[in-house]
């Protein structure tokens, strides 16, 4: 390929209501956009500070070692394992859906031996099950659960989870890939030991960043290995130290734009206000999920365990669901997923994340399902799903 043969960048644009990445504010675009500063310049240790503090508020912590890791959600599921598992370590990991099982793999990557507690995808984990697995296995250095199952749609209970893995020395690790920011998240409240989550999902920010927080507890584990961790890139004891004030120790070329982008996208929660976000997410989740019903679809998670960031449903009764994906995206300009694993040519993905879960996403996803749908003969008359929609919203 020759410098004239690559053309100017020019994506289309799409309205992302998949699993992810979300739409991202103009605010957030603007930010990135900013010329960056030195990884170690004074100006941008002061950003990283207050990138801190509002990772606190959003993930309601006191802890001090709260930091994006540089990477991806998964980057801050394998941080958080290889930080605190050892060989010989026992883990025991929730396994309903896709995550589940990436965490448990990365815990035996560690050496640890894993003890998965599996149920069907779709559905979630009890604290006596939670227990059972504790007391039978005895000396547990992690519980790892995923609190909002991406593959799914299903959304994990977290009361009382933290205080059942204190009682048994047992730290708590938990996903918040695709709830953060979207939904309640807890840290403090449920006795969260080491928390990670993603820029990308309901803090609708470009992927890149990891926010992570570990609890004194869980820096004590760090603190007291008993060899080094596994992954030098994702050392938290070394990468603490650029992270604390005072410190700034040199560790990597922190992603400063990202940086930037996140600081934005924090503080355009902030404004909104937690509450009144989690209220608006489910508002629209409800508004969709009457629109598809009437399209003949149901959800994959039982009511009550349903995320409202991403609503996982069967297709309707003898529609391939592919082919209408295909036409969303080609025609609308819509991206909705597909299914993994077990699901796989089952169900849609949507996602009403951050910036996307707005009243003109519900109308234009369910109209252009309702279009692609009544070619097929699968409607019962035009406009029934933006008809459901709407009486939510007039409700």
């Amino acid at each position: 390929m020759t410098a004239a043969s690559l053309s100017e960048l020019a994506p289309p644009t799409r309205l992302l209501l998949g699993p992810g990445p979300s739409p991202v504010s103009p605010r957030v675009l603007r930010a990135l956009g900013t010329p960056p500063l030195g990884h170690l310049d004074p100006a941008f240790l002061v950003i990283m500070n207050e990138l801190q503090a509002a990772l606190r508020e959003v993930f309601r912590t006191r802890n001090p070692f709260t930091i994006a890791v540089s990477g991806t959600g998964s980057a801050g599921m394998e941080a958080a394992l290889v930080n605190l598992l050892e060989p010989g370590d026992t883990a025991v990991v929730g396994v309903n859906g896709v995550f589940g099982a990436r965490l448990a793999d990365i815990a035996g990557r560690c050496g640890a031996k894993v003890v998965k507690l599996e149920a069907p995808w779709g559905e979630v984990f009890t604290p006596a099950e939670v227990e059972e697995a504790l007391a039978r296995e005895g000396n547990v250095k992690l519980v790892a659960l995923v609190h909002a199952e991406t593959s799914t749609g299903a959304r994990q209970p977290m009361e009382g989870m933290g205080d059942l893995c204190r009682r048994h020395g047992a730290l708590l690790v938990l996903d918040t890939v695709t709830s953060l920011g979207g939904l309640p998240v807890e840290v403090d409240a449920w006795g969260v030991d080491a928390c990670y989550s993603g820029t990308q999902k309901c803090l609708s920010c470009p992927p890149g960043l990891a926010p992570l927080t570990f609890s004194p507890r869980a820096v004590e584990v760090l603190k007291s290995r008993k060899q080094k961790v596994q992954s030098w890139y994702l050392d938290m004891s070394m990468i603490a130290d650029y992270w604390t004030e005072g410190k700034r120790a040199y560790h990597h070329t922190a992603p400063i734009n990202m940086v930037y982008a996140l600081r934005e996208a924090l503080r355009l929660v902030l404004e909104e206000g937690l509450d009144a976000r989690f209220a608006r997410h489910a508002r629209h989740s409800a508004a969709l999920l009457a629109g598809l019903a009437a399209l003949g679809c149901r959800p994959v998670a039982a009511e009550g365990r349903r995320l409202p960031s991403l609503n996982c449903i069967f297709a309707p009764d003898g529609v391939a669901e592919a082919p209408v994906r295909k036409a969303v995206l080609e025609e609308f300009d819509i991206e909705i997923g597909g299914g993994l694993g077990p699901l796989a040519g089952k169900v849609w993905r949507i996602g009403l994340m951050g910036d996307g879960a707005r009243q003109g996403s519900v109308v234009a996803v369910l109209s252009a399902l309702e279009q692609v749908l009544a070619r097929q003969g699968k409607v019962s008359r035009p406009g029934v799903a933006l008809e459901a929609a709407l009486r939510v919203y007039e409700g």
